[in-house]
């Protein structure tokens, strides 16, 4: 028999850590290939994680609640095959776990002097959030550097920063007593940088603890709304948003709608609603602004060829979770109506992969199922840009006909196009919401959807 390592997979594009939620086999249970062994929890979804070997489980590494980064052993299986191979590559990692253990609780000053040497993290790479972050808090380069990271490749994660920041607030440095008889033969040098002075706070006032009474009821946030809370707070930290409005004129798609949706049900077993539409004018405006589908890394910007549209879709639990329509340029509006209807059905069911929330490049909210007239949604990182269609109105408007202008009653609805200042203008920004809206109005009566 051979030992292998079951590590923790990749779930997503910028998913670095996945929290264990549930063993679901336990030690010595047979396990079969391609057979779920744990539940993880990413920021994105909760998913079954299979076994891509058939064999026993022999060690269970990483415990329930515990958070671990991508790439990391989380238990032992045991397999047919080379015993002595196997063991091998799993006691290295082992051993260099055990090591930086008994190293961080014994040997703090050799931690210390680790992370200080040229070889532990120098210009290792920053996210825009981390940057931001130490931007915000006077952390300098040289003090980022110091930061041991716990994302992959010794990258500093948000947490890192967090967690270094509390330490850094609460590091009080105390006197030492110097003997009388002890000559002082050099000035005492100023202490690193990374240590923190801190003051003894004079005239603070205790803020008093809240008191609820029966008239209050405290409900803790759930996991996902605690997630939700984070994502749309670093969101506004990374990018500056600006919104841009128009006002469309949909009658022609609200007509040709109606007049498809039974036949679109009776051949397709399926109901065909306007956000299908929404997405294809997003797509083939896209087409006409490709830096709308863009992305930021540091000081580059990154185009996408893809054109990926995620869609805000509500749960039942009154959370939201957005997957993802690959590729929409290349689909027409049957497959879109597809797509659009199996994402929404399985978020609803909790049954979507990680790859069906991966890889977006632009987002749309419908916030007039809602019944909203308008809104200003928040990007979704590291995406650049989003778009939220209101409610459908009837209103009088004044049209061009052959006779000269006329008042007549139209359906109207508002598009508000949030985006990213740092790379999207406002001109683009608005030039892309109009392209949008005139896609709409020149819908096509006359379509035929096969």
């Amino acid at each position: 028999m051979a030992l292998v390592e079951m590590v923790m997979p990749k779930m997503g594009e910028s998913i670095m850590e996945g929290t264990i939620l549930k063993w679901l086999k336990n030690v010595g249970d047979n396990i079969k290939q391609d057979e779920a062994v744990l539940e993880v929890a990413t920021d994105k979804v909760d998913t079954e994680v299979p076994s891509t070997y058939a064999g026993v489980l022999k060690e269970i590494i990483c415990k329930e609640g515990e958070v671990v980064a991508v790439g990391k052993t989380i238990a032992i299986i045991e397999i047919a095959g080379n015993e002595n191979q196997a063991i091998t590559n799993i006691a290295e990692p082992i051993a260099e776990t055990v090591l930086e253990t008994i190293a961080e609780v014994t040997m703090p000053h050799l931690q210390s002097a680790a992370e200080n040497s040229s070889t532990h993290a120098n210009h290792r790479f920053y996210s825009p959030l981390v940057m931001n972050i130490a931007r915000e808090e006077k952390i300098g380069m040289q003090e980022l550097e110091k930061i041991k990271g716990t994302g992959k490749d010794d990258r500093v994660t948000k947490q890192d920063i967090f967690d270094y920041l509390e330490a850094r607030k609460n590091t009080v440095i105390q006197p030492v007593a110097i003997p009388a008889t002890t000559p002082v033969e050099a000035p005492v040098e100023a202490p690193s940088q990374n240590i923190a002075f801190v003051k003894e706070p004079t005239n603070v006032q205790l803020k008093p603890a809240t008191s609820y009474t029966g008239a209050h009821e405290l409900i803790e946030m759930d996991r996902m709304r605690k997630i939700i809370a984070q994502r749309m707070l670093d969101s506004k930290r990374i990018a500056p948003h600006v919104t841009s409005f128009v006002e469309a004129d949909v009658t022609n798609i609200v007509y040709w709608r109606n007049r498809m949706k039974q036949e679109f049900q009776k051949r397709e077993g399926d109901t065909i609603t306007l956000t299908p539409i929404f997405i294809e004018a997003i797509a083939k405006a896209m087409k006409d602004y490709p830096m709308m589908n863009v992305s930021v890394d540091g000081d580059h910007i990154v185009v996408k060829k893809d054109i990926n549209i995620g869609m805000a879709v509500a749960l039942g639990s009154g959370n939201l979770i957005v997957p993802v329509i690959k590729n929409v340029d290349q689909l027409n509006i049957v497959g879109i109506t597809k797509k659009v209807n199996d994402l929404a059905r399985r978020a609803r069911d909790g049954k979507l992969t990680p790859d069906d929330l991966s890889d977006g490049t632009y987002t749309m909210s419908n916030v007039g199922s809602f019944g909203n007239v308008m809104g200003t949604p928040i990007i979704v990182q590291p995406q650049v840009g989003i778009m939220a269609f209101g409610a459908i109105q009837k209103k009088p408007a004044v049209i061009e006909t052959e006779f000269g202008d006329a008042i007549a009653i139209r359906h109207l609805m508002y598009l508000s196009h949030s985006y990213d200042h740092r790379v999207v203008d406002g001109s683009l920004g608005g030039m892309f919401v109009r392209r949008v809206a005139d896609y709409l109005e020149k819908f096509d009566v006359n379509r035929k959807i096969w």
